[in-house]
């Protein structure tokens, strides 16, 4: 009977530790927290961005990887390029910037 129950409780302590593995982050992969995280970051920049007078009228995409937004697309000025990364470090969680957008 002991040794069932010895048995029983390391196949327990070796589930949680492979759940625990399989949920880790990576170099090139975002753990489930890390995820949700960056999409909620994601989501609050395209938000604001819509919100914004000056840029809504351009299709600007953001993406989100362990804190680093990635901003691309077209924009008429400057002036755009540098609102639009003002408004994406204004978001809680935002790391750093990698601003692709192209000013046509």
């Amino acid at each position: 009977m002991k040794k069932r129950n010895i048995v029983i409780h390391f196949l327990v302590l070796l589930m949680l530790i492979a759940t625990f593995a399989a949920c880790a982050a990576t170099r090139t992969q975002s753990s489930a927290g890390e995820y949700v995280d960056d999409s909620v970051i994601t989501t609050k920049v395209k938000s604001l961005l819509a919100e914004d007078d000056f840029l809504k009228s351009f299709q600007i995409s953001v993406e989100s990887f362990k804190g680093t937004v990635q901003l691309s697309g077209f924009v008429n000025s400057q002036k755009a390029v540098d609102k639009a990364g003002e408004i994406a470090r204004s978001v809680k969680g935002v790391q750093s910037i990698k601003n692709n957008l192209i000013v046509k």
